[in-house]
């Protein structure tokens, strides 16, 4: 199979990590579980085509339609699929991952005029929660978990406790750039430390392919290292933008989709400034600022 495929991993008995290479923009990765009586999917996919083969990869597991969707986070990358499991499937998410969806609505398609997405229908949770949620699929314990504003305000975290596994969502991106403009920067350091606490030995994250808890590790040295940078420019006065070009990446250099550093210093900025965790940026200037350092060129959707 091609490198650039989807690809499913089974990380235990009758659990699955659904993984879009190279996990770029738009590429996130799903997971699923279950039995032959039942299933649960976590996370869809950016585009209607996606979402039909994500199908067609649970049924080949020998399992049936899911009849619930954990969204962990509002984004269309990870949602905009939730029509293609109608009407079989309830859809569950934080709170706000409901009212951040219908809010945002087909956003994609306006960052990404020209990508192919098919039919969407905006599809929000309508089982929420605003704490801990537990479900149980095919004899399996599915513990969904808030860890407060992060990435987004309304992300959650998916735990199988009996499986050691937990798919962290976009709480982590193993090998590419952390984005924070929609979340807190303090508040995914608060988050890295939760999914520490649940010590699961195998990590999914939200891009890139299933790791361990190593990129815990790594992604608080990129945040740690982002907040040290927007202190130091804003006591120089610098916007994040002038402060972003002259930073060397060291040994996040490698990581996919570098531009994102201009993004996260906003959120630190606005941090910095006393705004609150999760308090709205303006984006196109976060995106304007990464096309800036993107070359001049908008940053490109891979689905």
């Amino acid at each position: 199979m091609p490198a650039t495929e989807p690809y499913v991993v089974t990380l235990a008995p009758h659990v699955h990590a659904y993984v879009q290479p190279d996990g770029g923009w738009c590429l996130n990765n799903a997971g699923f579980l279950g039995d032959a009586g039942e299933s649960l999917l976590v996370d869809t996919t950016a585009t209607e085509r996606r979402a039909l083969l994500l199908r067609e990869a649970v049924l080949a597991e020998g399992l049936p339609l899911p009849r619930t969707v954990v969204n962990t986070h509002h984004h269309g990358d990870h949602t905009y699929g939730n029509g293609v499991f109608r009407p079989e499937a309830r859809v569950v998410g934080h709170e706000n991952c409901r009212s951040e969806q219908l809010d945002a609505g087909h956003q994609l398609h306006l960052l990404w005029p020209g990508t192919d997405f098919g039919r969407v229908e905006i599809t929000p949770p309508d089982i929420t929660y605003r704490d801990r949620l537990t479900v149980h699929a095919g004899g399996i314990e599915v513990r969904v978990l808030h860890p407060g504003p992060a990435h987004t305000t309304g992300d959650s975290i998916v735990h199988l406790p009996e499986q050691g596994v937990v798919f962290t969502g976009d709480l982590v991106f193993q090998g590419g750039t952390p984005f924070l403009p929609m979340g807190s920067l303090a508040g995914s350091l608060r988050a890295l430390d939760v999914l520490r606490s649940l010590d699961a030995a195998r990590v999914v994250p939200g891009h890139g392919p299933v790791t361990d808890p190593t990129a815990y590790d790594a992604t608080e040295r990129y945040l740690r290292w982002v907040a040290e940078l927007a202190a130091e420019g804003r006591a120089k006065g610098d916007p994040p933008l002038e402060t972003a070009r002259r930073t060397d990446l060291g040994e996040f250099a490698a990581w996919r989709e570098s531009e994102r550093l201009v993004a996260n210093l906003h959120r630190a900025y606005a941090e910095l400034d006393g705004l609150p965790e999760g308090h709205p940026l303006d984006p196109l200037t976060v995106f304007g600022d990464m096309a800036a350092m993107n070359g001049g060129k908008p940053v490109a959707c891979h689905a």
